[in-house]
């Protein structure tokens, strides 16, 4: 194994998004203001910033406007502001809007913006290298560097061309590894090394399980004659069952675009639902697919969401580092909103090391951190929505009842406070249980396979490189995943990555299409046996998003 060199930061921070560049930027400032000068580099395993962002999405703009006062003058695109929302409940052939007056605040979006948030991403990403922070792109961070106490002091990043079977290709490079006096980890939801951390440091101790969404996503070019740029619909109900979590969106944006999404609970109980088909199906309902008819769709691409919220945040600190945006859960899953805690999260951690560097303090617990969090607008917020999944792991007409008390009539201050113990990956029942879902085939117009779609995301992978989905064990696939569960992962996973077929002797085997992955982390989250361990591709792999 090749020597690594070695590059010193006084902060290094794992991921590009908004809550990785919000600590960034909220740093740099604080610098110039107090006339300090600490080096800081921000690493990001997409080919360019922005390209692997994946959201629906209504901002806040609350935070933005705290880290960037002036953000219309410097040009955020932030253009589409929320002029009307619509929640409506559906079954299969119709629907029935909530009267607005009946509406909680967590589903009024007035004085919110309609964004491709990759878009936005991309415009802090200028702002941080105007600002001199060094910006690396595709370079994808693959290990932690712990010192002889066991506290973080770095990562490696930008190791590349291993084979298939792990050796050294010609073309091999060793990486790098990048140390720091705190290390700042922002890769979003199930973030592989945040995961190590959680771990390691049992920062989850003493939590409920975190609890995900899968977000699938598509962006449509529709008739200008339909277009209602600010338009904001989220619907409830069919096509997912009254005991399954989830939901959609349709937000219309400027230049007759229009983002529609779904999400599903990946608490789910039935091995044979796929949430794509799901997806699929909700496209047809007439109220949603009468937007899309005579329509051209963009982009395609699919994201675990972090759901759990309060409830489920893990410790942020330890030593030599922190968790910041949906590395750690602050996702408010009521407003189906991230963006805005992602980047007061990631101002909030900058405060903390700000103080502790000025202080020549380096790799200890930046307390001060969880301390502002929780003397902060964002705690207040968080707690108002602690029960909101909670109450739908009691199904759907409970869930609607209860969170409508909790949010309009007492706005958050429920008495008692609403628990979980199982994850995700525990809820799934054997197959044998459960009913087979029949979906219907696509007509490629409106619904479309899922290798079709892959191919709107710009997924690329190298072919002959270690495979980045590891199984612990090559044989619990078919010994119980297939053969109790009758082999989840073929439906959950929304790029077509995992097959079974017949190998030579007939005899029934998983085939991984790596090159598939569009890096949502589902697999991680949703296995069973949780057998399945995703870890990063070489840097600038993966999908490559146009402003989703």
């Amino acid at each position: 194994m090749s020597e690594r060199e070695q590059m010193e930061y006084d902060v290094v921070i794992v991921g590009g998004g908004p809550a990785g560049l919000a600590t960034a930027i909220h740093l740099k400032k604080l610098c110039q203001a107090n006339n300090q000068d600490y080096s800081i580099c921000v690493l990001e395993k997409a080919p360019e910033i922005g390209a692997h962002i994946l959201s629906g999405a209504i901002m806040d703009p609350k935070a933005l406007t705290e880290l960037i006062p002036d953000w219309k003058e410097q040009g955020a695109p932030m253009n589409a502001e929320v002029k009307e929302d619509r929640f409506l409940f559906l079954n299969e052939s119709s629907s029935k809007k909530t009267p607005d007056w009946l509406l909680p605040s967590c589903f009024q979006n007035h004085g919110n913006y309609i964004v491709r948030l990759g878009e936005l991403t991309r415009w802090l990403g200028e702002q941080a290298e105007a600002l001199e922070i060094d910006v690396f792109p595709g370079f994808a961070a693959s290990e932690i560097v712990y010192d002889k106490n066991g506290a973080v002091k770095g990562v490696v990043a930008g190791v590349m061309g291993l084979n298939r079977d792990g050796s050294e290709s010609a073309d091999y490079q060793p990486g790098m590894e990048l140390l720091a006096k705190y290390t700042v980890f922002a890769e979003g939801a199930r973030g592989h090394l945040g995961r190590e951390l959680i771990n390691k440091f049992k920062l989850a101790e003493g939590k409920d399980p975190q609890s995900y969404g899968i977000g699938i996503k598509e962006l449509w070019e529709i008739d200008p004659q339909k277009s209602q740029p600010g338009l904001a619909i989220h619907t409830a109900g069919w096509p997912l069952d009254t005991d399954t979590y989830g939901g959609s969106f349709l937000y219309h944006l400027n230049d007759n675009l229009v983002a529609i999404g779904f999400i599903v609970g990946l608490d789910y109980k039935n091995p044979y639902l796929s949430p794509y088909q799901e997806f699929q199906r909700f496209k047809t309902h007439p109220d949603i697919r009468i937007y899309l008819e005579n329509g051209k769709r963009l982009a395609y691409g699919a994201r675990a969401i972090a759901a759990g919220g309060l409830l489920s945040l893990p410790k942020t600190v330890f030593p030599g580092g922190a968790l910041v945006g949906c590395d750690a859960g602050y996702l408010n899953a009521s407003r189906i909103k991230g963006s805005h805690a992602a980047i007061k999260s990631g101002m909030l951690c900058a405060d903390a090391i700000f103080n502790a560097l000025k202080a020549d303090r380096a790799q200890d617990e930046l307390t001060e951190y969880p301390q502002a969090f929780e003397k902060s607008w964002l705690y207040d917020e968080l707690y108002k929505a602690r029960n909101f999944k909670n109450w739908f792991k009691k199904g759907r007409k409970i869930a609607i009842l209860m969170t409508g008390l909790e949010q309009k009539i007492l706005n958050g201050k429920f008495p008692w406070t609403i628990h979980h113990s199982k994850a995700d990956h525990e809820c799934l029942l054997p197959a044998a249980q459960c009913q087979k879902i029949d979906y219907p085939k696509p007509d490629g117009k409106i619904t479309f396979d899922r290798l079709t779609s892959v191919s709107f995301s710009n997924t690329n992978h190298r072919e002959d490189e270690p495979c980045h989905l590891k199984l612990k064990d090559p044989t619990v696939p078919v010994r119980i995943n297939l053969e109790e569960y009758a082999g989840p992962e073929q439906r959950y996973c929304p790029a077509g990555v995992y097959e079974f077929i017949q190998n030579e002797e007939g005899k029934e085997q998983l085939q991984i299409n790596s090159q598939n992955c569009v890096h949502c982390k589902t697999c991680d989250i949703k296995d069973p046996t949780q057998n399945i361990v995703w870890v990063t591709p070489e840097g600038g792999e993966g999908p490559i998003y146009s402003g989703m």
